[in-house]
């Protein structure tokens, strides 16, 4: 049946589920939405609560399923997790850690990645870890050698099941390490952070990821007692303490999901102002968003973003931080089908990102796909060799189609497509969004976007 949104009201929208949006495009978005606490910081921030010795208060967090997840599992091994004095606040108390079975982290764990980063943390309370098989999103190779190598190294005992991955300290202390990441994974700098901080001397991590996501984890540490050093370079210098107490702290914004509504304004031709979102941390993004023919403006609580005159083509080269994020790619993707002119996008952050293009193609835009890049040209980002491209020429009309959701980001593109195309489209797999968009059928039901939900 089909379930009109606004009759599902009045405190929210029907939760994201594996239902069907059938959307009816071509309506401006224009209104408000607010952006909470960063998925990338807060799910994190939760983990690093197992490290204190007293609770921890943390603010502005997103009520999105990646977060459920993460609280589940802390709940699992003993945390006590309530809400705080303040909507959108948790509040965790560790003093009860103890082990959980493999089953039930496996049950709890679903299809994040999170796990990975309770080892540090698990070991140094408890002296044992154990790591399900892990999900996430199919957008290309996220090896965790980068997690286990660096956990090696801090004198961990790793075994390999075919069910997992168990780990231990062998009655040890863990200890300081040198440690150079082959590349600048967020992932894995933040494994380095979560162990270092309790490891007994001096850690040293060279090439690390510097993400603002990256430097709110470690304002969360240094609250909490950790000594941490930030150099040139992509240097981080970690001395290990004996205790770490609980903190108090308020999330950073999540950027990723302000830069999708932006480039959502952009598609529709609509204009929506972003609540809590902030200049300073996406500065790249916004410079690619001028020169794409965008118009914002920086207000004191919020960013306003809108079209100004006809889409224009750029050329986008993903990279860390500070460079363009790979996140930020395919919502823009979407608004770029109606640029006049040729746009060229190099993906060198994870080779699988361009999947979402075949829904994109399949609605009548013109974008063609090089499975192993472009040679030529100027670049400014190293190549690498798991990198693609996609060359996109426009404008070229959208039109409604039957698509499929393949990740995060490429759903909210789709769903974004669909606004922006004509007649209706009829979206599956939509409840990936919710591990990183709060509220996102109440979003779009206030910027005005004509949809239902069909069960």
């Amino acid at each position: 049946m089909t379930t009109p949104v606004r009759d599902a009201l009045p405190d929210g929208v029907p939760a994201l589920t594996g239902d069907v949006l059938a959307i009816r495009g071509g309506r401006p978005l224009r209104g408000r939405v607010d952006v909470k606490g960063a998925k990338n910081l807060a799910t994190k921030a939760m983990v690093a609560s197992l490290l204190g010795e007293t609770v921890s208060t943390l603010r502005d967090v997103p009520a999105i399923s990646d977060v459920a997840v993460v609280r589940s599992l802390l709940e699992v091994h003993g945390v006590r997790v309530s809400e705080g004095d303040e909507p959108g606040s948790l509040v965790f108390d560790p003093s009860d850690v103890e082990s959980a079975h493999f089953e039930q982290i496996d049950a709890h764990a679903g299809a994040s990645r999170i796990p990975i980063l309770f080892c540090g943390p698990l070991l140094h309370r408890l002296g044992q870890a154990f790591i399900p098989d892990l999900g996430g999103c199919r957008i290309g190779d996220r090896p965790i050698d980068f997690h286990l190598d660096a956990l090696r190294k801090f004198g961990a005992i790793v075994e390999k099941l075919p069910s997992g991955i168990r780990l231990s300290t062998g009655g040890s202390r863990l200890h300081g390490a040198n440690i150079h990441l082959p590349y600048p994974s967020v992932g894995a700098t933040e494994q380095v952070l979560l162990t270092a901080v309790r490891a007994e001397g001096v850690t040293e991590l060279r090439n690390a990821a510097i993400e603002p996501e990256i430097m709110d984890l470690i304002a969360v540490l240094q609250k909490m007692g950790a000594i941490i050093s930030y150099e040139p370079n992509r240097v981080i210098v970690i001395e290990g303490v004996e205790k770490l107490r609980g903190y108090d702290h308020r999330s950073i914004f999540d950027r990723n999901e302000a830069a999708s509504w932006a480039s959502a304004a952009l598609a529709t031709d609509g204009e929506i102002f972003v609540g809590g979102a902030k200049q300073q941390e996406m500065l790249t993004f916004l410079n690619i968003f001028r020169k794409a023919g965008g118009w914002f403006d920086i207000q004191e609580d919020g960013i306003l973003f809108r079209r100004d005159g006809e889409i224009k083509p750029v050329v986008i080269e993903t990279d860390v931080h500070p460079g363009f994020m790979t996140d930020w790619q395919q919502p823009l993707v979407v608004a770029l089908t109606q640029a006049h002119g040729r746009s060229v996008v190099h993906e060198t952050v994870y080779e699988n990102r361009m999947g979402f293009t075949d829904a994109l193609v399949k609605m009548g835009a013109d974008i063609v796909v090089h499975p192993r890049g472009l040679q030529d040209g100027p670049r400014r980002v190293p190549r690498r060799d798991l990198e693609q491209a996609a060359v996109i020429t426009g404008p070229t009309p959208l039109h409604g189609a039957d698509i499929v959701v393949p990740d995060l980001r490429g759903g909210y593109s789709h769903v974004i497509a669909a606004l922006t195309a004509t007649g209706e489209s009829k979206v599956s797999g939509v409840d990936i969004l919710s591990r990183g968009y709060e509220k996102f059928l109440a979003k779009l039901d206030a910027l005005g976007a004509d949809f239902d939900v069909i069960r």
